[in-house]
């Protein structure tokens, strides 16, 4: 099969359509901006940022509980880079920074609204589903063509 190019970045196979592999962008355009808010810890931490606002480092790890220094450091800068956090540094003695969440990352708020309200009226039958699943004496197989 024969392949070209359809823009800059993006690969069709021989058939016209997109290379789903060569452009995950294309497969689902919700990709990177998942892959930006939804990690590990960056949901946590603009969710506690948000919540309670404005905090020193040990503050927001102890709002955080089970994150680890180390962890938190690279997430806040990462969000920092990402343009979702602002990081505010006091010349003082000892040294004080806070971390706010950005008017980018504010923006965001809806969406955890949204999430927030999907998982009340929604989990409940998920977890339904999974022990349904789990308790069914036929284990469901792939059909093969």
């Amino acid at each position: 099969m024969s392949e070209t190019t359809a823009g800059p970045s993006t690969r069709v196979t021989g058939r016209g359509k997109p290379d789903a592999q060569a452009a995950p962008v294309l497969a689902c355009p919700v990709s990177p901006v998942l892959d930006i808010v939804f990690s590990r810890w960056t949901t946590p931490i603009l969710w506690t940022l948000n919540q309670f606002g404005r905090q020193r480092f040990v503050e927001l790890q102890r709002n955080i509980a089970t994150i680890t220094p180390k962890v938190l450091t690279q997430r806040l800068r990462q969000m920092e880079r990402d343009g979702l956090v602002v990081r505010t540094y006091y010349p003082e003695v000892p040294p004080r920074v806070e971390y706010e969440i950005s008017e980018l990352g504010r923006s965001l708020a809806p969406v955890f609204a949204h999430l927030a309200d999907w998982s009340a009226e929604n989990l409940a039958k998920v977890e339904r589903a999974r022990q349904e699943f789990d308790e069914s004496e036929t284990p469901v197989v792939a059909a093969v063509r």
